[in-house]
């Protein structure tokens, strides 16, 4: 006995001490440009980013969308799933094979009956030498980590998508009260071309041709309405609403305002104008952020990206199976005990129990010599797949400075387009203004106002539309930042209604518990 407990106690020290495989420690020398350093820098508007726009209602959008969104909920399960993952791989390092058998008989003879019974335990452990359970419990626990950073990720995708349909909904709002204001305008040139034309002063030609522009104008507003449909609609399934509190949401009594067009046209000797004063004429639903153009990107937020960080765990997690495999090569070695109760009564008089009261315990020993290029090549497919991950991560490394610099780009260039759009718009203001004065006295033909007509209607689109391009060009900056998954830190990732049913379904134990639930704040899904 005292052979074996030594025997066992030896064995004890060496499991697990001899892990196998490419013994991983994080991806080295990601593919960053060298420009983009570490700075070290207060990244707070990163991590809040949508709160730079000082809109109340997106901020309401983003905090309803966390707690509501079907996507996100469903990313909290599957950090539940990596969980229940974990458990089970932990318990390969505890003894594996448990059995209990009990059976009882009689036998019938000439002389008497011999009743029997027999229980017997059986216990056998594979001491983990080489790090095979080790290793995957590591791969489950990576596996968690990359949960998490899914998690984390589809976070940063609802954020962006809720404030990116925010934005275009407020986009077609603009553009729409720009229609309608155009509209307007375009109804009293087409009555003083009317006018004109009964007159004699004009052809038919130029009356039918305001007409022509009058509806093309008006045939734009359904286009509009639809967008900010789809918009509002998209907003919706976001945050798992209904479209009427949706509406709701998004009332604001700027758009109302904005539709009282006689704030903005007015007359002068008796001919419609529009007024030129820049901080009443332009309408302000959008919102709007400043960034500072010269943007340094710090690389710290690249390789702490959620996705970037899931692709690091799950090379993790094929680096661990790479070692798991190998151990298969190397022999393993067991310790089997069994503990059984076997009594009779022959003759009708049971045997002392402590005589039938039996154990062994004993090592074994397994090799498999046979199979090793079955296993050599189970390695070496592991391997390549260990390898694809690294080209994965390195990819999502590219594809991530891809995107920064692509948004960044974008950022500062649509801000040089809408400064000059907003030249180009207070210019054409100014063109209209002078043309439907000369043309009331006769002093421009009707193709020069019609033309300042069609020139304000463009333009004041387009500058609806490049603001909305500011904005969301930000947006997609954040996005590629990866901000925005901070918020989930210290709150629950399963729902309530979740826990609820899933109680009422099965024994969850301890893993639905509140502090099984939650995040800790400090916990960042970046741990190596």
């Amino acid at each position: 006995m005292r052979k074996y407990v030594r025997l066992m106690t030896s064995a004890l020290l060496l499991s697990g001490c001899n892990t196998l495989g490419p013994h991983f420690q994080g991806v080295k020398n990601p593919p960053i440009p060298k420009a983009w350093k570490a700075h070290n820098t207060d990244n707070s508007d990163v991590v809040t980013w949508w709160k730079g726009f000082h809109d109340p209602t997106l901020n309401i959008l983003v905090e309803k969308a966390y707690r509501q969104n079907l996507d996100i909920q469903s990313a909290g399960l599957r950090i539940l799933q990596a969980r229940t993952a974990l458990g089970i791989a932990d318990t390969m390092q505890f003894p594996q094979l448990q059995q209990l058998n009990a059976d009882a008989s009689t036998t019938h003879t000439n002389i008497s009956d011999i009743h029997t019974a027999n229980i017997r335990f059986d216990m056998g452990w594979e001491l983990d030498i080489w790090g095979k359970y080790a290793l995957t419990t590591e791969a489950s626990q990576a596996a968690l980590y990359a949960s998490v950073a899914g998690y984390d990720a589809v976070i940063v995708s609802v954020i962006a998508e809720v404030a990116r349909n925010y934005i275009n909904y407020r986009t077609a709002q603009e553009r729409l009260g720009y229609a309608k204001r155009n509209v307007i305008i375009q109804e009293r040139v087409t009555e003083m071309t009317r006018i004109q034309f009964n007159s004699g002063n004009v052809s038919e030609l130029d009356m039918q041709q305001a007409r022509t522009q009058l509806y093309n104008t008006k045939s734009a507003i359904p286009a509009l309405q639809l967008d900010l449909v789809r918009s509002r609609n998209a907003l919706a399934l976001l945050l798992g609403e209904d479209a009427t509190t949706i509406d709701r949401l998004l009332y604001t009594p700027k758009a109302s305002a904005y539709q009282k067009h006689d704030r903005f046209i007015a007359k002068h000797r008796g001919v419609i104008q529009l007024q030129e004063d820049k901080s009443v004429d332009q309408m302000q639903l959008i919102p709007r952020i400043s960034i500072d153009p010269h943007y340094r990107i710090d690389a710290n937020l690249i390789t702490q990206r959620p996705d970037i960080k899931a692709a690091e765990h799950l090379v993790h997690v094929e680096a661990a199976r790479v070692g798991a495999l190998e151990a298969e090569l190397y022999p393993s070695f067991s310790l089997f005990g069994s503990i059984g109760y076997h009594p009779n009564d022959q003759f009708g008089k049971w045997i002392n129990g402590a005589d039938a009261l039996a154990a062994t315990i004993g090592p074994s020993f397994r090799w498999n010599i046979f199979q090793y290029d079955r296993i050599k090549n189970q390695i070496r497919l592991q391997d390549a797949t260990f390898e694809e991950r690294l080209l994965t991560y390195n990819k999502s490394i590219l594809s991530a400075v891809s995107e920064v610099s692509t948004a960044l780009s974008s950022y500062q260039l649509t801000r040089l387009q809408q400064k000059e759009n907003r030249k180009a718009l207070d210019a054409t203001v100014r063109a209209f203004n002078l043309s439907v004065i000369q043309y009331n006295d006769g002093l421009v033909s009707y193709q020069r106002l019609l033309t300042t007509v069609e020139k304000l209607t463009t333009v004041q689109d387009r500058f609806a539309v490049i603001k909305g391009s500011v904005a969301l060009s930000a947006v997609a900056l954040y996005k590629a930042l990866g901000g925005g998954w901070q918020m989930s830190r210290g709150k629950r990732y399963l729902s309530k209604e979740s826990i609820a049913r899933m109680r009422a379904r099965t024994d969850w134990g301890e893993y639905l518990d509140e502090n099984m639930t939650r995040l800790p704040k400090e916990f960042t899904a970046h741990a190596k």
